[in-house]
């Protein structure tokens, strides 16, 4: 990797931590005045998860910014250049990096085993990425998965400032959570594989070596795993939401409240 790498993930990790601890209570005093009444251990997700939608909104648009206009990319997916590419990733090493401190800081509160798996699948094969610069398409394809996570993360935020869940904005980002959720993370997983299977057997592919191969596959693998897992909480959890907003228009009895899953759905990054 070189010296720009490690600059960036250096940067990022550095840059992510100073957002949590100063840039994002002040923001969130100024901007939420229900922060202020969380509970202490509450402020902790809350600025985790502020720093999340902030690391996804650049890293989602930049990837966007790549598979429109980068043509060396999309022309050859395997070797083709990755400067932009390991730029962007660089950034989601940093914030892998600094994430994975935060839960281990705070396990009693926010630690997941699947957040941590999610973490080291990414880095381990996000770390071919940037030591060697291959697979620069599959590696910008698969961080297009970040545009869901700022609904994701607004499901809690509406959670933790006692709003109604069916209020329309609850249910309205809801939905949204889960459309955005389906299309850029399950949606998108037979475009991928094709690309993959394409892919595989070809010069380019062998020329990797068995080390980025494997890299590249398990780790796809065990990402997808987890998203549908995910995304079946999410469907779940907005089925029950949506029946009891039908429920009390009928003047039925509502159902018991439910969780939109939001709070065991990965709001971090591929």
């Amino acid at each position: 990797m070189e010296m720009r790498e490690w600059s960036v993930v250096a940067g990022s990790f550095a840059g992510f931590q100073l957002l949590f601890s100063i840039v994002c209570p002040l923001l969130s005093r100024a901007l939420a005045p229900g922060y202020s009444r969380l509970a202490p251990g509450k402020h902790t997700e809350w600025n985790s998860r502020l720093v999340s939608t902030i690391h996804a909104l650049i890293v989602g648009f930049f990837c966007l910014y790549i598979l429109w206009f980068d043509d060396a990319v999309n022309t050859d997916p395997v070797w083709g250049d990755p400067r932009l590419v390991k730029l962007n990733v660089a950034i989601t090493c940093g914030y892998l990096l600094y994430d994975l401190l935060l839960l281990a800081c705070n396990w009693s509160s926010m630690g997941d085993s699947f957040f941590v798996c999610h973490h080291l699948a990414a880095l381990y094969a996000y770390g071919y990425v940037l030591s060697r610069g291959v697979l620069p398409y599959f590696a910008n394809f698969r961080l297009i998965s970040e545009l869901s996570t700022p609904f994701v993360n607004q499901r809690w935020f509406f959670e933790v400032l006692l709003y109604p869940r069916s209020g329309n904005l609850v249910v309205a980002n809801g939905v949204a959570m889960t459309v955005a959720f389906f299309l850029v993370r399950i949606a998108v997983i037979p475009s991928y594989y094709s690309k993959v299977v394409a892919t595989v057997g070809t010069p380019a592919f062998t020329r990797l070596g068995p080390g980025p191969q494997v890299a590249w596959i398990l780790s796809s693998v065990c990402l997808d795993v987890l998203n549908s897992i995910w995304m079946y909480k999410i469907g779940r959890g907005l089925y029950k939401v949506l029946a009891n907003v039908v429920r009390k228009g009928e003047g039925g009895r509502p159902m018991k409240q439910n969780h939109l899953s939001g709070s065991h759905v990965n709001n971090h990054s591929d």
